[in-house]
């Protein structure tokens, strides 16, 4: 088994509790969306120049890089890199405590203003062991999670070019407090946008035979799109597909000429979304032409699933192990989630990990689920956080 780092690390930690928390909570009070994360990228960027890091800004406009050298890294050192997303989302606070949002309709609903202020105390933690380090560290400060709109263009700025892995952390409201998962394979499903227009023609209402009802198609299309779930996918190769909003008519009397509907694709390998994405064309395409109509299908948005390299999801194992103990230490399949996170680009570019921290505490009623109105996670799942986070980096080198 791999020698831990040395027991003082919880010290150092213990003492960097009251900023960690105090630096969580004033992002907490100063939610940005995405994009316009201008003073938390400021904060980001401030501590860091502070700490004596190498700094860019603005990079997929609001994104932020740190590079920490190490003292004792060789030539041929590797860097490790170290991503935390920024933003906030346009949802509208309830919760009663002294450090709400001071923005109405937007707040830290997905606890990104955790992982930023859990990246920051990692990166004062490895400045000061700096001259111990055998290799480089890079701090990747992510916009835009939530529209998976950030984490791409910092790939294509080239932010990765010079990075030999990549890990990173996301607190979970649903999973107790005190337990880190930790797994290789796909632990974050992949997603896509759908948007299906079916065209036919308009029409009274009271004439049906003069018209051709895009309605009817539709709701054919709704109930044989599942059977592509139910009947083509196989269940070990698990897949969600949801028709959320449907918009058409503008009287009860009147057949449209037209229905969009918007839903969403889950999935865990890139090969199950290019077939079932190819089969929902097919689909929807082949009832609409026999009932008359037409339809379009466009997939969006994708983002990839997040799936962990083993090598590195060990070293993420062993870190645990040493953090919290092996029985808090979850491998199997009830970490896996159907939610999409765009840390998937970082680990398509470089082996990685994504591993979760349990942040749920109905005690503190840090209960209600991610995007919630009422979301907020126990503050003690940050210190975990911080601590598998270094030791992770320091098992790297």
């Amino acid at each position: 088994m791999q020698v831990s780092p040395p027991d003082s690390l919880k010290a150092e930690i213990d003492e960097r509790v009251p900023d960690l928390v105090a630096l969580r909570r004033d992002l907490h009070e100063h939610p940005e969306t995405a994009f316009e994360e201008v003073r938390t990228s400021g904060i980001v960027a401030q501590r860091l120049r502070s700490l004596g890091f190498e700094v860019q800004t603005g990079i997929a406009q609001t994104g932020v890089v740190g590079l920490l050298r190490g003292a004792a890294a060789g030539p041929d050192a590797k860097t490790l890199a170290i991503r935390a997303d920024m933003d906030a989302l346009p949802i509208h606070e309830l919760n009663e405590i002294e450090y709400r949002s001071q923005l109405p309709g937007k707040m830290h609903a997905c606890g990104h203003d955790g992982h930023t202020s859990i990246a920051l105390t990692v990166a004062d933690i490895l400045s000061r062991r700096r001259a111990d380090l055998k290799g480089n560290v890079k701090f990747i400060f992510q916009p835009a999670e939530e529209i998976v709109a950030g984490a791409r263009p910092m790939v294509e700025a080239g932010i990765m070019q010079d990075v030999d892995a990549v890990i990173g952390l996301h607190l979970i409201s649903g999973y107790p407090v005190g337990r880190v998962g930790v797994r290789a394979g796909a632990v974050f499903a992949g997603a896509d946008k759908l948007r299906l227009t079916v065209y036919g023609k308009g029409g009274h209402g009271g004439m049906p035979e003069t018209t051709i009802d895009p309605i009817v198609i539709s709701a054919q299309i709704i109930t044989a799109l599942q059977m592509l779930i139910s009947r083509e996918t196989s269940p070990f190769h698990p897949a969600v597909l949801t028709i959320g909003t449907i918009h058409a008519g503008t009287a009860g009397n009147i057949v449209p000429g037209e229905v969009e509907m918007n839903g969403t694709l889950r999935y865990f390998s890139v090969a199950e979304q290019e077939r079932l994405v190819r089969r929902i064309g097919e689909l929807a395409q082949g009832i609409a032409a026999a009932m008359g109509g037409s339809c379009t299908v466009e997939a969006y948005d994708s983002c990839p699933p997040c799936i962990n390299d083993p090598a590195i999801t060990e070293l993420a194992y062993q870190a645990a192990l040493a953090t919290v103990g092996q029985k808090k230490v979850d491998t199997n399949e009830d970490i896996v989630t159907t939610g999409g996170d765009d840390m998937s680009y970082f680990l398509n570019t470089v082996p990685g990990c994504y591993f979760i921290v349990g942040a749920n505490n109905p005690a503190k009623d840090a209960r209600y689920p991610h995007h919630h109105p009422r979301f907020n996670v126990d503050e003690d799942a940050l210190p975990i956080a911080v601590e598998m986070l270094v030791r992770s980096t320091l098992n790297f080198f």
